[in-house]
């Protein structure tokens, strides 16, 4: 199996952990790693605020502050611990394995870099769509590792307003293949573990339902290449895009996670 990744710069969890793993049991063909300036976020900034209106647009900003003050030292500290275990688990990517440094995944340049590395599989862990010039270069797909169920958590928030809605089972990664809507193609899989919803921070629970369910990814991705998987049956199943986190919603996903904790038994993990 030949195989490319997509990935942001400084997302180290996917541009070395997740190299590895997919070098670990494929040809890593190429890495693309994306580095977006602030115009990419003043776009994103922009469809939110006309996505959720300004009040809403507010919460989520007084989130990332909230975010920022008191969680994200923690969270940085378990994403370096999480790299030194997968470095311990899978070996270096080969050096003379192909890199491309770009701002725009659907630049000519991309996609020539990716046509010529001919990846059986492309996984996108970036947050730009990309068009249809690009993803339909595999032969078996381009794929995305969805924090959250589809189709009735799209976007890339969906653990964390599965978890704001109580919806504790739709806590989970979508293994999704790429098509021209957003997070609308086919479902191959939804993978979780028994996540700790009050010590555990949103961001620590979307990678862990990745990083805790490698092999059977490892597993699904084969039987894609294989031709034998299938896709999820979701017919009749609501859909529903979700934009930025919401300090609002935060502090009563917590208080209702206490509550929850101190009246229930531990859950099972999810099979």
């Amino acid at each position: 199996m030949k195989t490319l990744l997509i990935c942001h710069d400084g997302a180290d969890l996917h541009r070395e952990g997740m190299a590895r793993w997919l070098s670990s049991f494929s040809t890593l063909t190429g890495v693309v790693i994306l580095h977006e300036g602030w115009r990419a976020t003043w776009r994103r900034a922009r469809r939110e605020l006309r996505r959720a209106g300004a009040i809403r647009f507010a919460d989520g900003l007084a989130f990332r502050v909230y975010y920022k003050l008191f969680i994200a030292s923690r969270d940085k500290a378990w994403q370096a611990a999480a790299l030194r275990r997968l470095r311990e688990r899978f070996r270096a990517v080969p050096s003379d394995t192909a890199v491309l440094h770009t701002d725009n995944p659907n630049s000519a340049v991309c996609e020539q870099f990716i046509a010529d590395r001919a990846p059986d599989v492309v996984l996108a862990l970036c947050k730009t769509l990309l068009k249809p010039k690009v993803f339909g270069i595999p032969e078996h797909g381009t794929f995305v590792l969805h924090p959250g169920t589809c189709p009735e958590y799209r976007n890339s928030h969906g653990c964390f307003w599965a978890l704001a809605n109580a919806e504790l089972d739709k806590v989970a990664m979508t293994l999704l293949r790429i098509d021209a809507g957003v997070d609308t193609g086919p479902v191959y899989g939804h993978y979780s573990y028994a996540f700790d919803e009050v010590s555990e921070s949103h961001v620590v629970i979307q990678h862990r339902v990745v990083l805790e369910n490698l092999d059977a990814l490892q597993h699904k991705l084969g039987s894609i290449v294989a031709g034998v998987a299938t896709p999820v049956d979701t017919t009749g199943r609501r859909s529903a895009k979700w934009g930025q986190p919401w300090l609002t919603s935060y502090i009563k996903w917590k208080h209702r996670a206490r509550a929850r904790k101190s009246r229930e038994s531990p859950r099972p993990a999810l099979s």
